[in-house]
């Protein structure tokens, strides 16, 4: 640890972070980010029950005569399941989504499968070619940048916005909350919705042609953002992950997989083992300041979890032999990405870029403010 090593006073954010800003009081740029966006997107109480009713109402009118009056994502994972047993109590006819790219543990699955039959919710599971998924996130690896969760998570987006697309289903219900996840830092992941970054990737390290892989073009994301709406359901009611957990295992059979989004193999090792061992990344920081914040953890035991192994040493040794080979990697080939020179973002070619470059800066800014200001002036209404 350097002489330079700062860690907020708040929270558990670092210098891990290269971009990380203190305060004067040695608070961090994440905490006042917390608090703005609890301010302009949580909405609480009373007032939270009306919007989300509000919201609920919408949804229905606008899906008469449809099969399905929304959409949610579903992985397994305590958010997106609970948004599921929030949804169906709500009396909406959702249409649950899962993509399978070739990760998912054994639990995940279960969980799935058991509380979305308890629930009665239809499933729709898109399944991604392998082979070519496999390349691509090989291809992530080789790029040497801390965002190889993007193939995943873009993918992920484009399934639920083509199935919206297709159905002519205007919302989509996603279990981002605030409280609980709000503390990530732009340099150890960004890019997510840049389909020319995942292109370049690709290009420069793939064997293979992205040919059926989901996608959301330059054009599709934006004419998206103006067709699709996106719930955030979780930051109008009392949301308590701890309190969540509880009621899916009792009513839903719903069992714990061991860390945020550890139901995924990869994101497990990804998360638990290559990020911490190749960046110094220990992406608990995150999680756990998000509860700091939200209260639901005190900043004393949230530095002994820190303390712990990510996950168990024995495990991680068991997805490391499983995730090496199943991607076709020699031990000797994977340390040597582990050790390669790492990289960012910004050494590829994206449209973020251009976007945000010289020409475009002012008016992304502008635009950027603008959907701030709206959406705090549309929760002071409301409230």
């Amino acid at each position: 640890m350097t002489s330079d090593y700062k860690i907020c006073t708040r929270c558990l954010m670092d210098t891990s972070d290269p971009n990380i800003k203190f305060d004067d009081n040695g608070v961090c740029n994440h905490c006042h980010d917390y608090d703005r966006m609890m301010n302009q997107k949580v909405i609480t109480g009373a007032a939270g029950e009306k919007y989300l009713q509000k919201n609920v109402d919408e949804m229905k009118r606008n899906g008469r005569n449809k099969p399905y009056d929304c959409i949610i994502g579903v992985s397994g994972g305590v958010d997106t399941t609970y948004v599921a047993y929030l949804v169906k109590k709500m009396g909406l006819r959702p249409l649950a989504i899962h993509m399978d790219n070739g990760w998912d543990s054994e639990l995940a699955v279960k969980n799935i499968e058991e509380t979305l039959k308890r629930l009665n919710i239809d499933l729709y599971t898109e399944v991604l070619d392998w082979e070519e998924f496999r390349d691509l996130q090989s291809s992530f690896l080789k790029a040497s940048t801390p965002d190889s969760e993007i193939p995943s998570d873009h993918a992920i987006w484009a399934v639920l916005g083509n199935m919206a697309d297709k159905l002519k289903v205007k919302y989509i219900i996603s279990g981002f909350n605030v409280r609980t996840e709000s503390h990530l830092p732009r340099t150890w992941s960004q890019g997510h919705f840049d389909w020319k970054y995942i292109q370049s990737i690709q290009k420069q390290f793939g064997k293979t042609r992205l040919k059926t892989y989901p996608h959301i073009g330059f054009f599709t994301y934006y004419r998206r953002l103006l067709t699709h709406r996106r719930v955030d359901i979780l930051n109008y009611l009392h949301y308590n992950k701890a309190e969540a957990m509880k009621i899916l295992e009792q009513e839903l059979g719903w069992r714990y997989y061991g860390g945020k989004h550890y139901e995924s193999i990869y994101t497990r090792f990804y998360q638990g083992y290559i990020l911490p061992t190749k960046f110094g990344y220990d992406k608990r920081r995150c999680h756990l300041s998000s509860l700091i914040c939200s209260g639901e953890m005190t900043r004393e035991i949230a530095l002994q979890e820190l303390e712990k192994p990510t996950y168990s040493p024995t495990m991680q040794e068991e997805d490391r032999e499983y995730v090496v080979k199943k991607l076709g990697f020699t031990d000797e080939s994977f340390e040597a990405i582990l050790t390669a020179p790492k990289k960012s973002f910004w050494d590829y070619p994206s449209y973020t870029r251009i976007v945000e470059g010289p020409l475009f800066k002012g008016l992304y800014n502008i635009a950027r403010d603008i959907y701030r200001n709206r959406q705090k002036k549309t929760h002071q209404v409301e409230a």
